[in-house]
């Protein structure tokens, strides 16, 4: 069996959703490769996308969200003349190379344009017989998901995106709540004492997690600042992954509390073992790792849009808390440090959601789709 992953660079969630399913193939003897859309059709196209979705969300916050706002307010693009149609079946020309070449048994597409590039060519006629799959990796549909009406699979984050589906007029028995494939390290449980003594951190002592997300999103340094001055005894942990600059300033922090400063680690999944909390942007990705590890949440600096719609849900279902410019984090951290039950209730509210198995059940429900039928290009 022979599966291609469709990704597109638009912050890094996308592409460790599309690794994670691959090397989880890789592991069950079934063929796999990950394909950049937009950097095989057009490298400049790729470029575009990437740096302009950067820019717009990091430093023109509010007219993002206005346009995110339009998007979830225009009508559901059922004709396949229409313009976004139209550019996506001429996109598609190149793509179909690469498609007829690989002869896939199934097409998984981890963002929402890879999976209209491959509804504009289900609309042509052609591999109309091909199982295709899309994930949305975040808790919210967004809002060109309901135009992709040929991809016969949706895997969303959890079945109370049920009710969203019907609203935006999507077809239901479509829906694969499997949860946002992750890692499937974050999946294996560390004893906390085990894993803070993995790092060093002190084995009895609450430990806070902080975690700035790909793109190097909000002020670290002043974060910790804030933490330092919490009149409650705790270690903070940040990991700055590759923001070098973050990492130098935090170094240079004189502060009172115990700090372990980390850049670029592949031991997140270790760090939150060790954690009694997380304080994170509300991306899908590390919030879907963070409710696997069962590990409750802070949430930070949404990315205007999607991580707004993250941000509702988590707050909806009890397992995130909120920190704002109108309610700092020292003052949320310590609402969230003084009542044990409030912690237990979110670490509950936390395993009805929490989806720690997401990558091996989506695997396994590919690998059976090409049991069960012959493949496309055996036809």
């Amino acid at each position: 069996m022979r599966v291609l992953i469709l990704s597109i660079t638009a912050g890094e969630g996308h592409n460790s959703t599309a690794k994670a399913i691959s090397n989880y193939f890789t592991g069950m003897g079934i063929e796999s490769t990950v394909l950049d859309t937009f950097e095989y059709i057009s490298p400049l196209l790729c470029h575009t996308i990437s740096k302009g979705y950067l820019i717009t969300s990091k430093y023109t916050k509010g007219a993002y969200r206005r346009v995110y706002r339009i998007a979830e307010n225009k009508q559901r693009n059922t004709s396949r003349y229409s313009v976004s149609n139209l550019a996506n079946s001429v996109l598609s020309s190149k793509l179909r190379h690469f498609i007829d070449a690989y002869k896939p048994d199934a097409v998984v597409c981890t963002h929402v344009f890879a999976a209209q590039i491959l509804n504009a060519l289900k609309l042509k006629g052609v591999y109309r017989e091909l199982p295709t799959i899309g994930i949305v990796t975040d808790f919210n549909i967004h809002p060109f998901w309901p135009d992709v009406a040929q991809i016969e699979y949706i895997v969303v984050a959890s079945d109370l995106m049920e009710a969203e589906m019907r609203r935006k007029g999507m077809d239901v028995k479509k829906m694969l709540p499997f949860g946002i494939p992750i890692n499937p390290k974050f999946s294996v449980h560390h004893e906390k004492g085990e894993a803070r003594a993995h790092f060093g951190f002190d084995l009895d002592k609450f430990t806070v997690l902080i975690m700035s997300g790909s793109m190097g999103y909000g002020h670290m340094e002043e974060m910790i600042e804030q933490l330092d001055e919490v009149p409650l005894d705790f270690q903070i942990v940040s990991v700055c992954g590759n923001n070098k600059s973050a990492k130098e300033k935090i170094d240079g922090l004189k502060l009172k509390k115990k700090l372990f400063n980390f850049g670029f680690t592949t031991e997140v999944n270790i760090l939150m073992d060790a954690a009694d909390c997380i304080i994170t942007k509300p991306g899908g990705l590390t919030t879907s790792e963070a409710l696997a590890k069962g590990l409750p949440m802070i949430a930070m600096t949404p990315i205007p849009g999607q991580e707004d719609r993250n941000l509702e849900f988590l707050l909806n279902n009890g397992v995130a808390m909120y920190a704002s410019k109108t309610a700092p984090i020292g003052d949320v951290i310590f609402q969230f440090f003084r009542y044990t039950e409030h912690r237990a209730g979110m670490m509950e509210n936390m395993k009805l959601i929490g989806k720690p198995e997401s990558t091996r059940t989506l695997c396994e429900f590919v690998r059976d789709l090409g049991e069960l039928a012959p493949g496309y290009y055996d036809l």
